[in-house]
């Protein structure tokens, strides 16, 4: 989250297989304006829920929430404009995509793909995988790696959609 640090005030935050919730709870605290988690397991997505409401409910922000107990491909597949949760009528992107699937589901190709197909990530956003450091999924088509950090077993990939780049769009972490 300290490399995310600059970019989370006023942002819109996806966490995609969110778990407990613990990274969309720290981006509430770190100022977030708007924070959609989704869950495909049922009980872990009610964790997600509590957690977020006790959270919201200790800071001073204005933070909208919202979790979806989902499988994150069908979740994705909606598409950003078929999306109900924008707290900032019709700005259906989100600024910020953390994902953390189970690290040998092999989900990390078809969620760049269905974050890129459906339009779930602005342009200037940038999509946080977290991944196993000992196999980091391949870069998908279509994105670059802005940054790479390895801490013990657990790696973190910042990417950006490549059109992004060409534009210059996107933001460079250093």
């Amino acid at each position: 989250m300290n490399l995310l640090a600059p970019e989370l005030p006023g942002c819109r935050w996806l966490d995609l297989c969110c778990g407990s919730g613990v990274m969309a709870c720290e981006a509430i605290q770190r100022g977030a304006d708007a924070v959609v988690a989704v869950e495909q397991d049922r009980r872990i997505a009610a964790i997600a829920k509590e957690n977020l409401e006790a959270v919201a409910q200790g800071t001073a922000s204005k933070s909208h929430f919202r979790v979806h107990c989902s499988d994150v491909k069908r979740w994705l597949s909606k598409g950003a404009g078929a999306s109900a949760d924008s707290a900032r009528g019709g700005d259906w992107a989100f600024d910020l995509i953390y994902a953390d699937p189970p690290y040998a589901a092999g989900l990390y190709g078809a969620i760049a793909t269905g974050v890129s197909r459906g339009g779930w990530l602005k342009p200037s956003g940038l999509m946080v995988w977290e991944c196993a450091s000992a196999k980091p999924p391949n870069l998908p088509a279509g994105w670059q790696l802005a940054d790479q950090r390895r801490y013990g077993s657990t790696s973190v990939m910042i990417l950006k959609l490549a059109s992004a780049v060409e534009d210059g769009a996107a933001t460079v972490l250093v």
